[in-house]
């Protein structure tokens, strides 16, 4: 088959947060594109990954923000922005996380599916567009035979056209799930040149970076009061160096104290965390230089929710 006719397309990641989205398209990259933490709500804005198999075709994957009920305004926008994810794409995988239904079932002794489960659910099938239901973190489901009745439950509950069993932590099942995928792409050839990973610009990926230490960092409501601006990007190809200068945006002045930390060592340490994943990622030596400033009431601010495109 010639490169002209090979399957290529959009696939939209989506599902609840904290789901594996993220952990899944970096596990298939190869590369981390989009940041991953043990807290929900971590991806915030549409990230585009492209995986380019030469005899195989090419995956243009966007991650998405959790899909979830909020009365909050950073929430809802979220969400929002993962529905309007799904307009243009040529097939979604549904991410569900299997230990929490399985334990939110054993727990409940409710056969049926979690209510924000059936929310994501309900959100996707008003959307015409071809879903393979991707059930992740079997690796974490102790009792491996409550998964044949969970994705039965799964499957009469919505309309998909394929199911995955997989674990994008270990890789199980991982190349069957992308041997799919490449079954409902048109033929069309690649999208975008081979040697695509993202369209996000070096200013995204460094910002993203140092969110994501402040949220591994931090507990309670101090991750989801954050957003990161980065003011200076200079990669200085004499010394082959980036020189980057970033803002940690804060809700509050006990917020700022706790990212700060006694004698300056909390963000030294997220600085440190994040200049390491940053020369990983830019194969180069990097200065990082964290600030942190008070901005009132951001995450209800339309102002600042689109200034860092979360609305």
């Amino acid at each position: 088959m010639s490169q002209s006719n090979l399957p290529s397309g959009f696939v939209a990641l989506v599902g609840q947060p904290n789901v594996g989205k993220s952990t899944l398209m970096n596990a298939i990259l190869g590369v981390k594109v989009a940041i991953a933490t043990s807290k929900p709500q971590t991806t915030r804005n549409r990230i585009l990954g492209v995986q380019t198999y030469p005899e195989k075709g090419q995956i243009c994957f966007i991650d998405t923000p959790g899909i979830h009920r909020s009365s909050k305004r950073l929430n809802r926008a979220l969400t929002d922005t993962a529905l309007r994810s799904l307009d243009d794409v040529d097939l979604v995988c549904h991410l569900v996380d299997a230990p929490r239904i399985v334990g939110y079932q054993d727990k409940s002794g409710d056969t049926g599916l979690p209510p924000e489960e059936r929310f994501v659910m309900q959100r996707l099938a008003q959307r015409e567009v071809p879903a393979v239901l991707v059930v992740n973190k079997i690796d974490k489901v102790e009792d491996k035979l409550k998964l044949l009745p969970l994705i039965e439950g799964l499957t009469e509950a919505g309309d998909y056209e394929d199911v995955v069993p997989l674990s994008a932590l270990t890789g199980e099942n991982q190349d069957k799930l992308v041997d799919i995928i490449f079954g409902h792409l048109p033929e069309q050839g690649f999208v975008f040149p081979p040697d695509m990973l993202t369209d996000r610009a070096e200013r995204f990926i460094a910002a993203e970076f140092v969110r994501e230490q402040v949220m591994e960092q931090t507990h309670n409501e101090v991750p989801y009061s954050v957003a990161v601006e980065v003011e200076t990007f200079r990669d200085d190809p004499r010394r082959d160096v980036i020189e980057i200068a970033v803002v940690i945006h804060v809700e509050r002045d006990g917020q700022k104290g706790i990212i700060i930390g006694k004698g300056g060592k909390r963000l030294k340490a997220i600085g440190k965390g994040a200049r390491k994943e940053l020369e990983k990622f830019f194969g180069k030596q990097v200065y990082l230089e964290t600030f942190v400033r008070v901005e009132p009431r951001w995450t209800e601010s339309p102002g600042f929710l689109s200034r860092f495109d979360y609305e």
